[in-house]
């Protein structure tokens, strides 16, 4: 199972959170920002519906996998 943290930082004269170098749009406030992370990684751990997904990688070259609902991954959030 895949980890996902979530990292509320200073961006754009505000707050966003963060996670594998992808901001969100900025919050006015700290706390603002946190309250959004900890939504989003609720989200992220709730199961779906299981669906073929496609996808185009880096060099170009397509891929179909299935992506199972219930494979989600854990989550966390650093303030």
């Amino acid at each position: 199972m895949s980890h996902v943290t979530y990292k509320v930082v200073r961006h754009d004269s505000g707050f966003a959170y963060t996670t594998n170098g992808v901001f969100s749009e900025p919050f006015p406030t700290h706390d603002a920002a946190l309250a959004a992370a900890k939504r989003v990684a609720r989200e992220q751990r709730t199961p779906g519906a299981t669906h073929v997904i496609e996808y185009e990688d880096a060099n170009g070259k397509w891929h179909t996998e299935t992506a199972l609902g219930s494979d989600r991954p854990e989550t966390d959030v650093k303030g």
